[in-house]
């Protein structure tokens, strides 16, 4: 018998598989996925490498074939449905298959097992209470006390043993050959979702409030009334799913719509089937509030994996996975890889957020691998959000995810009313804070009526662009319609065709003087707002405040129980929190992710918006947010204002067919890196002339490909490594995924290579 190996080298050049002789010992120990230690090299260097299948013939010369020395014992063994998904990610994302298969095994190697002890009575009670006498007689007191304590229960835990009745284990020792008693010991899995629990108990008793998710509120089952267009939208997916009908459905859903209990419905029917479901979320400080929810319907069968949890945690739920002791497992991306053994669903709360998108090669988006995984298994994926990805609704219209829709709020309150206000009339005005005149009448009237206000400061896609504070003009790249990005030395440049400028010293459009880059950060407004309101309480969420473990959890607590009247943040504090006293929102710079230096602006600025705006009058009150901007008349801007997602979606997508961006076209960027500058561009001209002579092959045979570039990305030089990256554009993706082939062949061939790192990423979610 012969064994297929992938070999824990990642390198390029050694991306195949290597045939070695399974010795009679390991024949009925070794299974696919399995990592083994085998002989590699003409030194035969130890080092480790995953069984991916077994066969009787070798293809090489017999010989030379070397033998699996061992089992790696500290080793995690990959499932083998999970080698498959590995399979499928190098292909269709590029990279070595090694570091595929790294990426589906969230546990890299085992933990030190938990161990709880406990000492058993053997004795009957009138032998015990003899034998109780015996040591009381002879003044054995610890011996005796121990004794006492088994005759009261006749089953103790070992820690309280040894801690209350201060019993050594010599003690026990001598007791248990003497056959009074048996210590036993049981593996214990560490459990997350509960000891959470048991924290926010404790630190609510400690506050003296109602801590929303404190143990004793944890155990109430929800109880939910669901509205016609929720019912609807699962008893169509209910329907397909017993017949057998696995598919991807898109659950288009106004923000408070009640997404969340539709999904937990869609999973306890699923799990009442013996079944398993993952449900993915976007950030980590969605975890608590998210499992909270579940945590009441299906107690300690849910559990999460994220990267906050020690290796010991992480460790353990990947073991209670395997043995069947959780049906749902909760968390961002890598959860994913849960190593379930009936996989019935999947669902991705908040689809449209980029996070989804790996940025490690293979760099995979789980919407996409989360849809492959379910066809290899035979279950099906639920994507959810108030503002779906194009890709997701463009597929849900070309039938191929079927769409269902919640168009009104669960308990039937009203959208938000939001308010535009134009800086540049702020401006005019006299007014150089960041805090708008509209937005400071609002706060000081929720200050007044004792209720919540959410600062938001849209920091995500930040490329220093450069604007006008007069006229809100915006200074564009000529050719590709995408905002130039400012660079040192006074230069401004555009990441898709590297046309350069010089930043302008007046506008061109108005002739004012007042041209800069726009700049603000969370500490900043959190410092204005304490100095404008000094009698407000002020929390600040972004980055630095929530690096320690818990931090999230910790300042979203705080602000759930009322501690805080204002709370300052960036994008995290928008996605899918839900605070009933939370009346108005502010949404302080807009334009900060509008002019971003890639396609997708325009989209995730509308996203971004009716988020934070969704989070306003999500209780009883009603709500009011605010969208403080310099482009008003932009599109992604006015039907955020009206949350109306149909009309985005119409203007958005006809500029991607004019452009040919995705998800009409698919584009495949291939990202080169150097030492070298001058080896750099040589490499990307051998690269792209081969590119070139593929695609025009390729369009003989009526498949249509573009070259673009190569340009310098976002960064052109990171730690004196020099960067370049070619686009690649068809309208079929399968077309893309035959010339990555091509070019990696290429690039495997040809030495001149070796000193370069190249990349493929199939239609990226950021400028690379």
């Amino acid at each position: 018998m012969f064994a297929n190996i992938i070999v824990d080298i990642t390198h390029e050049k050694l991306d195949k598989i290597f045939q070695y002789k399974v010795p009679s010992r390991l024949e009925g120990e070794l299974c696919v996925g399995m990592e083994v230690a085998v002989p590699f090299g003409r030194g035969n260097r130890r080092t480790k490498g995953y069984v991916i299948g077994f066969c009787e013939t070798c293809d090489y010369d017999l010989s030379k074939v070397k033998e699996v020395e061992d089992v790696s014992r500290k080793g995690i063994a990959i499932e083998g449905k999970l080698v498959a998904l590995a399979a499928w990610m190098k292909e269709h994302y590029g990279g070595a298959m090694i570091q595929a298969l790294k990426t589906v095994l969230p546990i890299k190697q085992k933990e030190r097992e938990k161990v709880r002890k406990k000492i058993r009575l053997l004795l009957s009670e009138e032998e015990g209470r003899e034998r109780l006498s015996f040591y009381l007689e002879k003044n054995q007191r610890a011996r005796a006390r121990l004794l006492s304590a088994l005759l009261d229960d006749n089953v103790l835990d070992y820690e309280l043993v040894n801690k209350k009745l201060n019993i050594t284990l010599s003690v026990v020792r001598a007791l248990e050959e003497q056959g009074i008693l048996a210590l036993e010991s049981e593996r214990v899995f560490r459990n997350p979702v509960h000891l959470q629990f048991q924290e926010r108990g404790q630190e609510g008793a400690a506050r003296g409030g109602n801590q929303e998710g404190a143990a004793q509120g944890c155990h109430k089952k929800e109880s939910f009334h669901f509205t016609d267009e929720q019912c609807t939208a699962i008893e169509i997916f209910w329907q397909d799913y017993e017949e057998g009908r696995y598919g991807t459905y898109l659950l288009h859903g106004v923000t408070g719509s009640g997404k969340t209990e539709v999904y937990i419905e869609m999973i306890r029917r699923v799990v009442a089937g013996g079944r398993q479901a993952i449900v993915l979320i976007p950030e980590i400080a969605l975890t608590f509030q998210t499992v909270m929810r579940f945590y009441r319907c299906f107690g300690e069968r849910v559990s999460i994996m994220h990267s906050r949890l020690s290796a010991g945690e992480r460790y353990d739920q990947m073991m209670r996975a395997k043995e069947g002791e959780i049906d749902v497992m909760i968390g961002p991306r890598s959860a994913l890889f849960t190593p379930f053994n009936d996989l019935g669903l999947v669902v991705i709360d908040e689809e449209h957020e980029n996070t989804y998108k790996s940025e490690q090669v293979p760099r995979y988006h789980a919407r996409e691998t989360a849809v492959a995984r379910a066809d290899m298994e035979g279950a099906s994926v639920v994507l959810g959000s108030a503002t779906p990805s194009l890709e997701a609704m463009y597929r849900a219209r070309r039938g191929e995810y079927k769409l269902l829709e919640l168009r009104r709020r669960s308990m039937r309150q009203e959208m938000a009313d939001v308010h535009v206000v134009d800086l540049r009339e702020e401006l005019k005005n006299g007014n150089r804070s960041i805090l708008s005149g509209k937005l400071v009448e609002l706060m000081e009237n929720r200050l007044q009526k004792k209720e919540q206000t959410m600062l938001f400061l849209n920091r995500r896609g930040y490329a220093g662009f450069v604007s006008c504070r007069e006229c809100g003009h915006v200074i564009k790249c000529p050719h590709c319609d995408v905002s130039l990005s400012s660079h040192k030395g006074g230069k401004l440049v555009c990441h898709y065709c590297g046309h350069e400028e010089t930043r302008p010293t007046v506008c061109p459009e108005c002739g004012s003087r007042h041209v800069g880059e726009f700049r603000a950060g969370t500490q900043q407004i959190e410092e204005i707002v304490k100095a404008r309101f000094p009698m407000a309480r002020v929390l600040r969420m972004d980055m630095d405040t929530t690096r320690e473990k818990d931090g999230h959890e910790k300042i979203l607590a705080a602000f759930a129980n009322e501690e805080a009247d204002v709370l300052v943040g960036t994008q995290m504090i928008v996605k899918g929190h839900d605070f009933p006293n939370v009346t108005l929102v502010g949404i302080l710079a807009a334009d900060m992710s509008l002019y971003g230096d890639d396609y997708r602006c325009g989209e995730r600025t509308f996203q971004l918006l009716v988020q934070a705006a969704g989070r306003a009058g999500r209780g009883n009150k009603p709500g009011e947010a605010v969208i403080q901007t310099y482009s008003p008349e932009h599109y992604a801007i006015e039907t955020a204002a009206r949350q109306d997602y149909a009309a985005f979606y119409e203007e958005e997508i006809r500029y991607r067919m004019l452009m040919g961006y995705p998800p009409v076209e698919n584009l495949l960027a291939v990202l080169i890196s150097c030492e070298d500058e001058a080896l750099l561009g040589k490499g990307c001209h051998y690269l792209k002339e081969y590119a070139l002579r593929i695609c025009k092959n390729r369009n003989e045979s009526g498949t249509k490909i573009e070259v673009i570039g190569p340009a310098s990305p976002g960064i052109g030089k990171i730690n004196d490594i020099f960067r370049k990256v070619l686009y690649l554009k068809s309208e079929k993706y399968d077309t893309l995924i035959v010339v990555k082939n091509w070019l990696e062949q290429y690039i495997e061939l040809n030495r001149g290579f070796d000193k370069m790192r190249i990349q493929f990423d199939f239609n990226p979610m950021n400028t690379i």
